[in-house]
């Protein structure tokens, strides 16, 4: 018998269908309130973190560097302005991937001129850059250039042509070593430098002031928000920190004065420094050849680099304050000194000069200058006639362990302190220093080479300058400075007033009577080319050998090429009896210190006599401050920025005529 099975179980049909509505909504309600709890955790609990990162996808945070303060001279006259070019710069942000940059880089570099320079800088500092901060690809960019990169930017999203701030030194090589130059921030200095103090920043001070005085040139940066689309394309601004510019710097250092230093030593290889020894302020600070610091800003290229670098000449070297040379006698008034701190002579010590001096038991014969020597010979007249033989004795007597610490009171041995980078110590040598170095001892005889500035004894136009202004200051000690005053928000003191004074057993009046007979060199001694009636000078010249000369031989200047003739010296101070400059010449192969002289001379008139009355100042100069302070136009030095030398600033002013040796007689000093 069949049975018979309904096809349907509505009943049970009814439940099923139940159960899954009852799970599905059972599923959505559970699936909903995970992303209620998920969007609650979000939108409560990270909701500061994940606003911020939402608005990075589309605002931007950009550093807006600071402008480097400028840079003046004691009367305002500008001498580091700051200019604006157009530049280059892609921030990663803008690059999907950093390895997008190679493929970026080489369909640009036709079109901007990439150097290799160029590439390895910006790829060096989008690796450590932030990732909304626009870094540098091109610097300086000429109207060309910006023309072919317009007609293809579309190729390019995220690349941009904006305006930077950059340095331009209106007068070129005047103040080029004292001065000294930026440059793009190579690798090193990005390790060690502040990157948020620099964000957006190409250059750095390299040398001379705009290094030494880096932190307060550089400025504060500053920061603004905008908002990009995808391809880093700005939509607008929704604000704006400013940076704030680094400090102005006023320089001791005279515009003038310089111009006249920087005559006298031109078509020469040589040194001039003037100093206040009043104060130890540098009035005037120049090193012959110079050289364009402009070359250096953007980048220089590397012909005129190789240009420079190998010049017979260094150019690049600042023998100011670098040049090591024996300083001969111009360091007879700080040494006659020695002997009455010491008590072994006095005013009226006497000797008699035969034109040599031997050590006891040694036939070897240290000769004097003069021949025939100088007969019977006092302090005064050592000085006066600039006696050799005079300094042999008192050497001598003294040794060199007390010549050594009397003289390095005077700054000679040691870095001066100077206010400006690479500044070489000289040498003054004593037994410690020849064994450590030459692995020998100390000869008697080297002590009476040391005392006349010759032998090891190397000194250098800065180290004179300062020890002829503290022989000018009765042995109050000043320290070399070249900031004068600084204005803007960073504070920084500056001290222009003497900073000590030296250990001395003598009375003042020691002092007036070496100034007097520093007074005699001028009015009837080795320094009798440039006596003057307008004015008391009290100086000493000298002579530093080359050359060797054998015992026995005499100098005989016509076998000798150009660079191996004697460098001629000179120091001294005016107004003698009211000090107001102190003055060191350096004269490389001048012959004598007597043509030495000759260079200061033009440039004590001018800082005694002319300055006040008839001061030199560049073309259409303004004392206001900014681009415009020498009348020099935008457009001129854009020009000119290769050579460095603007329109306005191509005027020399007249100076003064170096004052020539009358005839070479027998002066050698």
């Amino acid at each position: 018998m069949k049975h018979q099975f309904p096809l349907k179980n509505v009943q049970q049909e009814k439940r099923i269908f139940r159960s899954r509505v009852f799970f599905a909504i059972a599923l959505v309600l559970f699936s909903l309130l995970i992303l209620i709890a998920r969007y609650a955790y979000l939108q409560i609990v990270h909701y500061e973190e994940l606003s911020t990162a939402s608005d990075k996808n589309r605002i931007r945070l950009q550093p807006i560097p600071p402008a480097r303060g400028y840079i003046y001279d004691r009367n305002g006259i500008l001498l580091a302005d700051n200019f604006p070019v157009f530049t280059a710069t892609l921030s990663k942000s803008d690059i999907l991937e950093l390895d997008d940059i190679d493929e970026m880089i080489t369909r640009l570099t036709p079109i901007l001129h990439l150097t290799e320079d160029d590439i390895q800088r910006f790829k060096s500092r989008i690796k450590t850059a932030k990732k909304t901060e626009r870094v540098t690809l091109k610097l300086n960019l000429n109207e060309i250039d910006i023309a072919k990169f317009s007609e293809v930017k579309f190729q390019f999203p995220g690349v941009n042509i904006e305006t930077q701030m950059t340095r331009y030194y209106p007068h070129g090589e005047l103040f080029a070593h004292v001065i000294g130059y930026v440059g793009r921030i190579n690798d090193k200095e990005l390790k060690s430098i502040d990157k948020e103090a620099y964000a957006g920043t190409n250059l750095i001070g390299k040398i001379g002031v705009e290094k030494s005085y880096e932190d307060l040139l550089h400025g504060v940066p500053g920061y603004e928000s905008i908002e990009a689309d995808a391809h880093g394309n700005v939509l607008r601004h929704l604000g704006r920190k400013e940076s704030t510019r680094g400090n102005d710097l006023y320089l001791s250092l005279d515009y003038g004065l310089q111009q006249v230093a920087a005559e006298q030593l031109k078509d020469k290889r040589g040194a001039i420094v003037a100093i206040d020894p009043r104060t130890g302020e540098l009035l005037a600070l120049v090193s012959s050849p110079s050289f364009n610091p402009n070359l250096f800003v953007t980048g220089i290229g590397h012909e005129d680099y190789s240009a420079l670098r190998d010049n017979l000449d260094q150019p690049l070297y600042n023998r100011a304050l670098q040049g090591s040379y024996p300083p001969g006698s111009t360091i007879k008034p700080m040494a006659a000194l020695a002997g009455i701190h010491y008590g072994t002579t006095d005013w009226n010590t006497s000797i008699s000069d035969p034109g040599y001096f031997h050590l006891p038991g040694d036939s070897h014969k240290f000769r004097d200058w003069k021949k025939t020597g100088h007969g019977v010979v006092n302090m005064h007249k050592s000085i006066v006639v600039s006696c050799d033989t005079y300094f042999y004795v008192q050497a001598y007597q003294l040794g060199i362990e007390r010549l050594n610490t009397w003289m390095r009171q005077f700054g000679f041995g040691e870095q001066t302190g100077v206010d400006l980078p690479n500044e070489s110590s000289g040498l003054y040598p004593n037994p410690e220093w020849k064994m450590r170095t030459r692995k020998a001892k100390w000869l008697k005889g080297e002590t009476i080479s040391v005392s006349i500035g010759q032998g090891a004894f190397i000194a250098t136009p800065l180290q004179l300058a300062m020890a002829t202004a503290i022989t000018a200051n009765h042995g109050a000690h000043v320290t070399p400075h070249v900031l004068r005053a600084t204005r803007g928000a960073k504070p920084h003191e500056i001290i222009n007033a003497p900073t000590g004074r030296i250990q001395f057993n003598g009375t003042d009046d020691d002092w007036v009577k070496m100034r007097n007979a520093m007074v005699d060199v001028i009015e009837s001694g080795t320094g009798r080319r440039i006596k003057t009636s307008n004015y008391l000078i009290a100086g000493k010249t000298g002579t530093a050998q080359v050359k060797s000369i054998a015992q026995g031989k005499r100098y005989n200047e016509a076998l000798l090429t150009n660079r191996q003739l004697d460098h001629g010296l000179f120091v001294g101070f005016a107004p003698a009896d009211n000090p107001e400059i102190a003055i060191a010449v350096v004269w490389e192969n001048g012959r004598h210190g007597g043509s030495a002289a000759g260079l200061a001379r033009p440039v004590l008139d001018y800082w005694i006599m002319q300055r006040k009355k008839n001061p030199l100042l560049p073309a259409n100069h303004q004392i206001t401050g900014g681009l415009m302070t020498a009348g020099i136009k935008p457009e001129d030095v854009q020009a000119n920025f290769a050579s460095g030398t603007a329109a306005a600033a191509k005027a020399k002013p007249t100076v003064q005529p170096t004052v020539q040796p009358e005839n070479d007689e027998t002066i050698s000093e």
